[in-house]
């Protein structure tokens, strides 16, 4: 746990939103972890947890062989929070009735607050929108339970046992739909659990480097660097805590974004701001040639997968036996890989588990394996890593080869190289341009901001239609078209802008139609070989984000 004197812990039952829960609680500056409903109770009482909080889940937790838990859990004088099926199951474990619901709830639902005004609903008005997602419903609270909410179709959307400190609430705080959900959760457990919120990003580095230290010894550690988020946070965190002991392998594959593998190696390399052993592969060409003729997505993907393990092997035999092999492994991976919480899918790219062979080395070494992605984010700010890298968007292992569609060339990686450049650049200039009109200029220049100001700068002061993931992307369409007194026959790029929380589901980004223009004309005119821009309106499900 990285140092940390107290935690919340999340007990996962199978819902969708387990990693945000244990978010919101990161947030109130509380550490928290996930656990299955499988965890025992022994293990759970060994952790000493300030609060714990059950999560929702698909089933119906009078059914038999639902997810459920042991009742001594309720008996342990810890607060406990129950969100949905948590709810549903602390109530229906504890003596109350949970049934089918006569009329079933969905989406922003106005909620009437009728107790819990000094705990959980501190500072939340009477009348609130909530976020119900529910089939069942609790019918009578347990014994001892009080009603502390109500809609107009649920009687119990809220209750609690006040003097145990345990509370049920059937909606999902947790998500921002619901208006006052982060007050809801503060109270809980900041308040009711009564936690002092210690868990801050200066002290996870400091800590961090700290433990790096006592574990690596005088060991060596390797570590394939791609210039992601993870990974370039991974290694500014070794490098400050064990210097030259670190050796960094950075394999440019002539399929990043423009300029990538030459900031990569300004920051990583000789001359830059770490003190670590840089070695940069450039196999470009390689790459070319493996896939010259191949169009399929799945046979790409699969073909640079397996060269960069190649290339990796060859350099890793040229070290020679080293103590550890890092990796950029963060939180939600371990979750999702099974061996955090109940809510797994297993993603085959995944690092979790899946080792080099190939490597001589004897231990694991994951820095990064506590934290979110916007936590991984905050500890590269902390470090001094450059913002170009920090916020970096979310970028696929198989780089810009699952963003031209059909066979990949360099001409090809070229054009959607620049294309991409100048679309990035037109929205981050129109979302910077927005945020001064409107009064988020980032209130002291530079470096001189704190860490938790940049951070808010980037993401929580952006225009409300600013796109989570957004880049250009070369179809294998080409067509005719004019430019100047000259018949073209070029291709057609397609630029892809989704919002979305997870990931999992995505909507297209309503960009103001004259960025969207300003980027077109440039694109056509800056970037030989296109002379068609499309915008993909198109929404996952059905498509996917990335184009293939």
């Amino acid at each position: 746990m990285t140092g940390q004197e107290e935690k919340v812990i999340v007990i996962d039952f199978g819902g969708q939103y387990n990693q945000l829960v244990a978010r919101r609680v990161r947030e109130c500056k509380v550490y928290c972890e996930i656990y299955s409903y499988r965890t025992p109770i022994e293990e759970i009482k060994a952790m000493n947890p300030k609060g714990i909080i059950l999560t929702g889940g698909p089933n119906s937790c009078y059914e038999e062989g639902a997810p459920t838990y042991t009742k001594e859990l309720f008996e342990l004088g810890i607060p406990v929070l129950g969100l949905c099926y948590g709810a549903q199951l602390m109530n229906h474990i504890l003596g109350g009735k949970v049934e089918k619901a006569p009329v079933r709830e969905y989406g922003k639902t106005n909620t009437f607050i009728d107790g819990g005004k000094d705990s959980l609903f501190k500072g939340v008005e009477e009348e609130t929108v909530v976020w119900m997602s529910h089939f069942d419903y609790i019918s009578k609270p347990a014994p001892g339970f009080k009603i502390l909410a109500h809609t107009a179709d649920c009687p119990v959307a809220a209750d609690a046992n006040e003097e145990k400190k345990l509370y049920a609430i059937q909606f999902h705080p947790e998500v921002l739909h619901t208006v006052r959900g982060k007050d809801i959760l503060y109270n809980f457990v900041r308040n009711i659990c009564e936690t002092q919120g210690t868990w801050k990003m200066d002290s996870f580095v400091e800590n961090t480097i700290k433990e790096i230290r006592n574990k690596v010894g005088d060991g060596k550690v390797l570590l394939a660097l791609s210039g992601g988020v993870d990974s370039s946070v991974a290694a500014g965190l070794l490098s400050r805590a064990i210097g030259k002991q670190l050796t960094c392998v950075f394999v440019d594959h002539g399929l990043l974004r423009k300029d990538e593998g030459n900031e990569v190696e300004a920051v990583f390399g000789k001359g830059g701001q770490f003190d670590l052993n840089f070695i940069r592969v450039n196999a470009q060409e390689r790459y070319y040639e493996k896939l010259k003729g191949v169009s399929e997505p799945e046979r790409k993907r699969k073909i640079i997968g397996e060269e960069f393990i190649r290339v990796f092997e060859e350099e890793a035999k040229k070290i020679g036996a080293v103590d550890f092999l890092a990796q950029g492994t963060i939180y939600p991976d371990v979750v999702e890989s099974g061996l955090g919480g109940e809510s797994a899918v297993i993603k085959s790219h995944h690092n979790v588990g899946g080792l080099p062979d190939f490597v001589d080395f004897k231990e694991i070494i994951e820095p990064l394996r506590d934290l979110f992605k916007d936590e991984v984010r905050k500890a590269g700010l902390e470090l001094g890593i450059p913002e170009y890298l920090v916020f970096r968007q979310p970028f696929p292992g198989p780089g810009l080869g699952i963003r031209i569609v059909g066979e990949v060339s360099g001409d090809k990686v070229k054009i959607v190289q620049e294309a991409d450049a100048i679309y990035r650049e037109e929205i981050a200039k129109a979302a910077e341009e927005w945020k001064n009109e409107n009064g988020h200029a980032l209130p002291s220049a530079g470096k001189e901001a704190t860490v938790d100001e940049r951070f808010e700068h980037q993401y929580n002061s952006n225009p409300p239609w600013m796109p989570d993931q957004y880049f250009a992307a070369l179809t294998n369409m080409r067509s005719v078209g004019v430019m100047g007194d000259e018949r073209t026959y070029d291709y057609a790029v397609a630029l892809r802008a989704v919002q979305t929380v997870d990931f999992m589901t995505a909507e297209s980004a309503q960009i103001p139609f004259e960025v969207l223009q300003t980027a077109m004309s440039r694109i056509i005119n800056e970037v030989k070989g296109v002379n068609r821009v499309f915008y993909d309106l198109t929404s996952k499900p059905p498509g996917t984000i990335e184009m293939e």
